[in-house]
């Protein structure tokens, strides 16, 4: 077994135990794992990230509509409003110098990183179409540049703009999620060409597996311990990230 297909296996399965056990920010660790273990260059990172985020994401909303946790029309509602700004930012990634979309990335991944740090910082608030449907249109425009599901910015949005439930939220966030990043593969499709395949399969079903792992982890030890752990490494994760973009 080549070291490559190691580093796959490992990475793909810490990703998925991440998704499994948080409900997200798992893609936010799948992009710099491919860039600094891997040796994806930032463009192809994104696009794979976005495959692994489709497939796992898929895996994960059938989990959750057997359980009823799928509000199906609000979330196509939703991520209606995405779909042209997933479909514009895939197109456009591939023309964003390097260096700028790892910066990017990396704020992205301290946003996530600070919002999981304040998770009571978005009461509810009630339905606001208007708010629904910007809130909709930035997390597709996220998803299409940066190659990252959402996860982080799609349930807070659910629980404080359009008022759903936890649960309901990260079910129909999943269906939001599949298809912004499904837009946005579709402008992408000269960028696949490059990928290593052979790397990127037994990535993603690691992750598919681990995140059945990690649904049951999170079940036995404390959720806000957890998540303030993975906020302070993707802290860390972004800061590297940032510095190596402005070396």
């Amino acid at each position: 077994m080549s070291t490559a297909l190691i580093l796959a296996l490992v990475a793909g399965a810490v990703v998925g135990l991440v998704l499994g056990g948080l409900g997200g920010g798992g893609s936010v660790l799948a992009v710099p794992a491919m860039i600094y273990l891997l040796g994806f260059s930032p463009l192809a990172a994104t696009t794979a990230s976005l495959l692994v985020v489709t497939v796992t994401s898929l895996a994960g909303l059938l989990a959750h509509a057997r359980e009823c946790n799928v509000r199906w029309r609000l979330g196509a509602l939703f991520a209606a409003a995405g779909v042209p700004p997933a479909l514009l930012g895939g197109a456009m990634a591939g023309r964003i110098p390097e260096p700028v979309l790892t910066a990017a990335f990396s704020v992205i991944a301290g946003l996530a990183a600070w919002r999981m740090l304040r998770p009571g910082s978005l009461p509810r608030q009630g339905v606001r179409p208007a708010r629904a449907a910007a809130a909709g249109a930035g997390l597709g425009a996220v998803t299409g540049v940066l190659g990252v599901g959402g996860g982080f910015l799609a349930v807070p949005a659910l629980t404080g703009v359009l008022g759903l439930r936890m649960k309901s939220a990260v079910g129909t966030s999943l269906l939001v999620i599949v298809i912004n990043s499904l837009a946005a593969l579709v402008t992408r499709g000269h960028t696949a060409d490059g990928l290593d395949w052979a790397v990127l399969a037994p990535f993603t079903g690691a992750a598919i597996l681990a995140a059945w792992d990690g649904k049951r982890l999170a079940a036995k030890l404390p959720a806000d311990g957890l998540q303030r752990l993975f906020a302070y490494v993707l802290l860390a994760v972004a800061a590297f990230m940032l510095l190596d973009a402005l070396i």
